[in-house]
């Protein structure tokens, strides 16, 4: 039998200094000890994808953060972000989304698992002999090319798919998240019009549809990985995100019909 121990006296006025600690690891590891009871041997393990909206898992629970706690681990990720700022995506889905849209593992190439070209033909021989309509579809795929380029440009030289090299929020990621990936899949979409085709069999025009869809769902996979990796990394891309879902040109929209055909669920509160 071992008799209970109690607990050490607490300097409270040490803890008030330390949680306003001008250096974020300390003021986060207090936080998390004094709101949240954290052992050093479980912050110690802690990685940063065991954060995401709010909440800490640790040892198979999950913590709803308190606001204190929250804002001093924003403060801390932040203050890592701009000490360490290049990080690879540790997600492993992440790098099999990006993989199999390149060569040597694209599968997206003529005669390939995911050809959504089979009987089919470019939006110009569809539309020939409409001027009009020629000259408009043009135009949207010009812009859809200037918008992408425009979204690969920004990024200048930190450009990477997997690695994590700041927060852009010029150019088009004023208007969306994502450019780059909707502009092309957008493109896409409108230059091969799969669900006609030239052998005229509804089989092949499902089948391209479906799977230009499946195409679109790769590059939905790439973006909710990318925002995964990202949300753990930094407060100023978690601004960004939540700005972005209610007030992005697309992104709220979006964000709208997301929550029209999903059922609310029931907010969780903290305990006091």
């Amino acid at each position: 039998y071992h008799q209970p121990r109690e607990p050490l006296p607490l300097d409270l006025s040490a803890v008030r200094d330390a949680l306003s600690s001008p250096e974020p690891a300390r003021a986060v590891v207090v936080a998390l000890a004094g709101f949240h009871g954290l052992r050093a041997g479980q912050m110690r393990t802690l990685l940063l994808t065991d954060i995401s909206d709010g909440r800490l898992r640790a040892d198979g629970r999950v913590i709803l953060l308190a606001t204190p706690a929250r804002v001093r681990l924003d403060a801390w990720l932040d203050y890592r972000t701009r000490h360490w700022p290049r990080t690879a995506n540790p997600h492993l889905s992440a790098w099999v989304a990006a993989l199999i849209c390149y060569p040597p593992f694209i599968l997206m190439g003529d005669g390939d698992v995911l050809d959504y070209r089979h009987n089919g033909a470019e939006w110009a021989y569809w539309l020939q002999g409409h001027t009009g309509l020629l000259w408009l579809w043009a135009g949207a795929l010009v812009f859809l090319t200037a918008v992408y380029a425009w979204a690969t440009v920004a990024f200048g030289l930190r450009f990477s798919n997997l690695t994590y090299r700041g927060v852009l929020t010029n150019g088009p990621y004023r208007y969306t998240r994502h450019p780059a990936y909707l502009s092309k899949n957008a493109y896409w979409w409108l230059a091969s019009l799969p669900f006609l085709t030239t052998s005229g069999s509804m089989v092949d025009a499902i089948r391209n549809t479906v799977i230009l869809g499946l195409v679109s769902a790769v590059y939905y996979w790439r973006a909710r990985t990318e925002e995964q990796h990202l949300l753990a990394e930094d407060a100023k891309y978690r601004e960004y995100h939540a700005w972005m879902a209610e007030h992005g040109l697309i992104t709220s929209i979006l964000r709208k019909l997301a929550r029209a055909v999903t059922p609310c669920r029931p907010v969780v509160q903290p305990a006091e």
